[in-house]
């Protein structure tokens, strides 16, 4: 591709991370370079410790490979279950890796299972006030899996929101070793994402019935595979790929087909590749530095994908020994095109744009124009030139073809010499209440300034209630309150969408501020999310009472109650009534992990705690 000048702005963030991260990475650093050196291996284990270790084995072969030292065991760590159809099809995924590892003379254990859970199934219900809190959760059970020091090399089975930002988490904490996720692609496309929002918002009117809805989301999300529109799952696929951590162009073929059984036997073989015992020198760990993070974030801000990363990279960062910020995502947009229109920034799915010319196409562009670090190691090597590469079978093999110079459909995907829009579209808003993040690459632009009274609700229901009494009638900021990490686990409030939307489309003047969460398909209504400090800690959102008049500015990027600043600092903040969100659903074995949470900026876990860098 030869040699590009990095693009001024991507340069400079990159620099100010490895300078803000020096001492936490180096930190880092050292310490999975003491866990090699001290070779973590079975040979490590005692011959009761490794008897326990090889005795579920039921292959007559890998019992004997385990006793030997010099092949590699394959750590499996799966985020299976029936309730996520983009996870369904990891069912099989166990044994066709064994096989494959045994094919070069190695062995692969499941060494275990995590939590995924559907945020489908639980928007709007009291079982999401546990999702976010997954994640943690997940990157705990990822290193109690990976505690039983019998592994070489491991391979990550997961997909959904949550899943893989826990699963390369509790990854980085072994990140001596190596590590590649093996994806299982998306559902065939069902229903179009616009008619789906339309009888969204007919039911949300009482136009349309419950069965007719229920028809509609059937038709939308009808069998395994990730759900097709370009939300957080999708942007976890995407991102991951761009960072070398899949095979290139891995991410978007369908589930059951060959090429995907394929590529599932091709992520086995390399993550052998890249253990100790075939000569392999580089861990996860490793692999994961600032160049790749930064990589990740253009993506991520490119292709409008989810603002729940806006706390998941940071999370998985800081995991590395990494620090980055709100400053970094927005800087990055303002100098990163918009080269993608997937749904909800477009009506476009996942599926249009692989066929377009997917992740490689984008990585290309990209590249040519000096927009990602392309010297990074890869799970495939060195560089990311070999990412502009689509796979495809020929007889039984799979080959790698440099991909399109031209996108398939310019109305999907785009070069970045003729982008949709100049600048991403992420942007940072502050203000005296509080520090939060929009996403406006879905917004109208007549939406990006929004001046009107606030509406105050303690939680989404409450919102719902209003609207289907028909009191929401004029021009309002709706300020839905105590959703924050600590309050409540920080919910999606992704059920609010279709209510606003319709407001909006009434001609009323609708923005939302909120300490809550609103997922990947944030769109059309212009939403300050993430708001911290959280109302739950006597931030400024606890002190708003309806009529206050509030401006949500998306060009400035401010976000302010329009008060004099005395009579402000002398309102006192509305008491938090959160005993409701402390019982049922599991929700109070969470209680004491909510309140060590840190806030969304540092990542909102209760594993990192607040931001070391302040």
């Amino acid at each position: 591709m030869g040699s590009v000048s990095m693009q001024a702005t991507v340069q400079a963030v990159t620099e100010r991370i490895i300078q803000r991260s020096r001492a936490t990475r180096e930190d880092y650093l050292k310490k999975i370079r003491s866990a090699r050196a001290e070779k973590p291996h079975r040979a490590s284990l005692s011959c009761g410790n490794l008897a326990h270790g090889f005795a579920g084995c039921t292959a007559a072969p890998d019992k004997q490979t385990l006793k030997l030292m010099n092949q590699a065991n394959i750590g499996i760590v799966t985020a299976y279950n029936d309730m996520l159809s983009a996870h369904q099809p990891y069912e099989a995924y166990p044994q066709l890796i064994r096989q494959a590892a045994r094919e070069m003379g190695c062995v692969a254990q499941v060494a275990g299972g995590v939590p995924a859970m559907c945020d489908g199934v639980t928007q709007g219900q009291d079982g999401m006030e546990l999702s976010l809190f997954s994640r943690d959760t997940i990157a705990m059970s990822t290193a109690v899996a990976l505690s039983h020091n019998m592994f070489d090399t491991l391979c990550l089975l997961g997909i959904c929101d949550k899943i893989v930002p826990g699963l390369l988490m509790g990854a980085l904490s072994f990140g001596h070793l190596p590590a590649i996720l093996i994806p299982a692609g998306p559902m065939p496309s069902g229903l179009p994402n616009k008619e789906k929002q339309r009888v969204r918002q007919l039911y949300a009117e009482g136009k349309v019935g419950k069965d007719e809805l229920l028809e509609s989301e059937s038709a939308s999300y009808h069998s395994p595979g990730t759900c097709t529109f370009y939300g957080t799952a999708n942007s976890n696929q995407l991102l991951v790929e761009v960072m070398g951590l899949h095979l290139p162009g891995a991410a978007f073929f369908h589930p059951g087909t060959p090429i995907r059984n394929a590529l599932t036997r091709e992520a086995t073989w390399q993550a052998i590749r890249l253990s100790a015992p075939q000569g392999g020198s580089l861990g996860l760990g490793e692999m994961v530095d600032e160049k790749s993070i930064v990589n990740a974030l253009v993506a991520l801000i490119c292709t409008g994908g989810s603002t729940n990363h806006t706390m998941h990279w940071v999370a998985i960062a800081r995991s590395a020994g990494i620090l980055i910020n709100w400053d970094d995502f927005s800087d990055l947009s303002s100098a990163v095109p918009s080269l993608t229109r997937i749904y909800p920034n477009g009506q476009a799915d996942v599926n249009a744009f692989h066929e377009a010319g997917g992740t490689p196409f984008l990585i290309r562009t990209l590249l040519e124009h000096g927009l990602l670090h392309e010297d990074v190691q890869t799970v495939v090597g060195q560089g990311l030139e070999a990412y502009t590469r689509m796979p495809s079978r020929q007889a039984e093999d799979l080959v790698w073809e440099p991909v399109a110079a031209s996108s398939g459909n310019p109305e999907v995907l785009r070069s970045a010499a003729d982008p949709f829009a100049a600048d991403g579209g992420l942007k940072v808003l502050t203000g005296n209440l509080g520090r939060s993040v929009i996403k406006v690459s879905a917004v109208a632009r007549e939406h990006w300034v929004v001046e009107a009274p606030a509406r105050v609700f303690d939680s989404q229901h409450e919102l719902a209630a209003a609207f289907d009494a028909g009191e929401l009638t004029s021009d309002m900021v709706a300020v839905v309150r105590f959703q924050g990490p600590q309050a409540n686990g920080m919910p999606e409030l992704h059920k609010l969408t279709p209510y606003l939307g319709v407001l909006q489309d009434r001609g009323l003047k609708v923005a939302l501020v909120t300490d809550g969460r609103m997922s990947g398909a944030s769109g059309k209504v212009p939403a300050a999310i993430h708001v911290y400090p959280e109302a739950a800690e006597q931030g400024a959102l606890s002190r708003v009472r309806d009529g206050d008049i509030i401006r949500l500015d998306a060009v400035r990027g401010t976000l302010d109650v329009l008060m004099k600043e005395a009579e402000w600092a002398a309102r006192e903040a509305a008491p938090a009534d959160l005993n409701g969100n402390n019982w049922g659903m599991g929700r109070d074995l969470f209680v004491r992990l909510r309140a060590g949470a840190g806030h969304a900026e540092s990542g909102a876990s209760f594993l990192l705690g607040p931001d070391p860098a302040g």
